[in-house]
């Protein structure tokens, strides 16, 4: 039984219809975004703290990832509500068909925020600091896709904002080695996210947004196997730096095969496969994580 039953069968007819609106809204329904989102994350707890941070730690970045995930998809269907209705992808959403107002996006989006902030209370003023840069990035990527060729390039950089913080969280300080990650993340980040634009680009054209598939051209696959290269390569700077154990090392084969893998699956640029092609990053993110998490663990042993 999935969560719309649940609230269906507890709840009544029209409370339990608001909230399922709201869950799709939050796209608490599709999870891939907060997976996405997480295993950078993860990859500088487990850096900074050299295994396992915390349950405080953990608890607290979990949570705000998925909160202010779903923040910024609300404010995305908000800033796309004239659009998702002309796009074959989204024209389910909820502002599509009508379901919900401009007021309880903007609304829901503040109380999403709001418990974002909660979850801060527990760590140092640092991170409470670097909050306010992913915050402002997270809230306006959505209105980027009016005027930046490369807003993919943007939403990188909100991706990749829980990685110094995650430092300031566990050694308040930012290092060098985050900023490695942070740019791992963010040629991560545009590889992925471009495969994605792929499978929208016939509607994107029409509507006249902006998204670094168009822009790329015909070389977006070029493109977006240049930005795994160049994630992979600093992955293995980070790997060194790190004095990485051979578990680490079993996952870069492991992930080379999977981006070659990417690049013949999406140059189908066929629209599902392209978005099937977005879907297999979950695995690479969690490969990396699982061999820093076996490296440190092995080091503590």
């Amino acid at each position: 039984m999935n969560i719309s039953s649940l609230l269906l069968k507890h709840l009544p007819p029209a409370v339990a219809e608001k909230l399922i609106v709201y869950l799709q809204l939050m796209r608490a329904d599709k999870p891939i975004g907060t997976l996405l989102l997480l295993w950078p994350t993860y990859w500088a707890m487990w850096i900074a703290a050299e295994g396992y941070p915390g349950h405080t730690v953990f608890i607290a970045f979990t949570a705000g990832v998925f909160l202010m995930r779903s923040a910024g998809c609300v404010i995305n269907d908000y800033a796309d509500r004239e659009f998702d209705g002309a796009v074959e992808r989204t024209q389910n959403r909820p502002f599509a068909r009508g379901t919900v107002s401009t007021k309880e996006a903007l609304l829901l989006t503040a109380a999403l925020c709001l418990l974002a902030a909660l979850c801060l209370l527990p760590l140092n003023h640092l991170t409470w600091l670097m909050s306010l840069p992913a915050l402002f990035l997270a809230m306006t990527y959505p209105f980027t896709k009016r005027f930046f060729p490369i807003p993919q390039f943007y939403l990188g950089l909100a991706f990749s904002f829980g990685i110094p913080m995650a430092f300031a969280a566990i050694t308040e300080t930012v290092p060098g080695i985050a900023w490695l990650v942070f740019a791992a993340n963010l040629l991560w980040t545009l590889a992925f996210d471009t495969v994605y634009a792929m499978a929208d680009k016939e509607d994107d054209l029409k509507i006249g947004i902006k998204t670094s598939a168009i822009t790329f051209g015909r070389y977006d696959l070029t493109a977006v196997m240049l930005c795994h290269a160049g994630f992979t390569l600093l992955m293995v700077v980070l790997g060194w730096q790190i004095g990485a154990s051979w578990i680490y090392w079993l996952m870069l084969p492991v992930t080379v095969w999977w981006q070659y893998g990417q690049y013949l699956t999406a140059s189908t640029r066929n629209r599902s496969v392209c978005f099937q092609t977005f879907l297999g990053n979950n695995r690479i993110g969690m490969a990396w994580f699982l061999g820093l998490a076996g490296h440190y663990l092995l080091a503590g042993a």
